[in-house]
């Protein structure tokens, strides 16, 4: 929920405009259980892989050939990802295995995002950096496990270094520059992208959502109406971005797991 003083307006003396900031981001622990804390944000993800799990269960656990609303409203999802996205990247005979791991990671990035414009929840779980990272983390093992997989110890580092003995003396340069791109580069920015496009999503919202409120006051009710009509335009465009960061973080996640598998980098 917002946290900002609800009685203090725009030329009321002592009042000062809250601005939010990095304490926006900060939670009191639900409950602590051994020194462990739970928090809000760690509720919203567990609600969110709830979420996901009842979905696709509750689409597909008793599916029929005629499928009804919700089994066809999963059937489109799920066709989503594995066509607009696996199979685009790895095509069909390298792709079914990974689909079922894709379409969950989509799901469950999109639903963490979503939570940003649902009220009482109102916060983007992936808005939180150990979240991004965390999956981040899980596509970057996966793609290495399959690197090493395919190519073995010695072709997998060329693989990841771009070697080619045909680029003469710029060769040392280029596998520097090749696995530092591959080793941190890549996935550092796979987790920055997610987090740092929901996070200024959500500073963005909660400001005009703060200064409408803030400004509700004598001649400053002109200003809060266009305050409150950019939280509604700020909202409908964080739809759209919440979407697409799940789209850009699997399509990602593909085109690794493409390049780990293959012939040449």
């Amino acid at each position: 929920m917002l946290a900002f003083d609800t009685q203090c307006h725009l030329f009321i003396p002592g009042c000062g405009f809250e601005a939010p900031g990095l304490h926006s981001f900060v939670f009191e622990p639900l409950f602590t259980i051994g020194g462990f804390e739970f928090n809000k944000p760690m509720l919203l993800a567990l609600l969110s892989t709830v979420v996901v799990v009842w979905f696709f269960w509750a689409a597909f656990g008793r599916a029929k050939v005629v499928p009804g609303k919700l089994q066809m409203v999963g059937e489109a999802g799920y066709d989503f990802v594995r066509r607009g996205l696996v199979y685009d990247a790895l095509g069909k005979k390298e792709g079914d295995k990974y689909v079922p791991f894709m379409v969950a990671l989509f799901f469950f990035v999109w639903i963490m995002n979503i939570w940003s414009i649902i009220p009482l929840a109102q916060f983007p779980v992936t808005s939180v950096i150990s979240f991004p990272i965390g999956l981040a983390l899980i596509v970057y093992i996966i793609w290495m496990s399959l690197t090493f997989k395919k190519h073995g110890f010695v072709g997998a580092w060329k693989n990841l270094s771009g070697y080619d003995k045909s680029l003469g003396w710029v060769l040392p340069l280029i596998m520097v520059l090749e696995l530092l791109q591959h080793l941190i580069i890549r996935p550092f920015t796979h987790a920055v992208r997610l987090f740092a496009n929901m996070f200024a999503g959500h500073m963005l919202i909660l400001m005009f959502t703060i200064a409408s409120w803030y400004l509700l006051n004598g001649i400053g009710i002109v200003y809060a109406g266009a305050s409150f009509l950019m939280t509604i335009v700020m909202t409908a465009f964080e739809l759209f971005i919440q979407a697409v960061q799940a789209y850009i973080f699997v399509l990602l996640a593909c085109n690794y797991i493409q390049g780990a598998l293959a012939e040449n980098h």
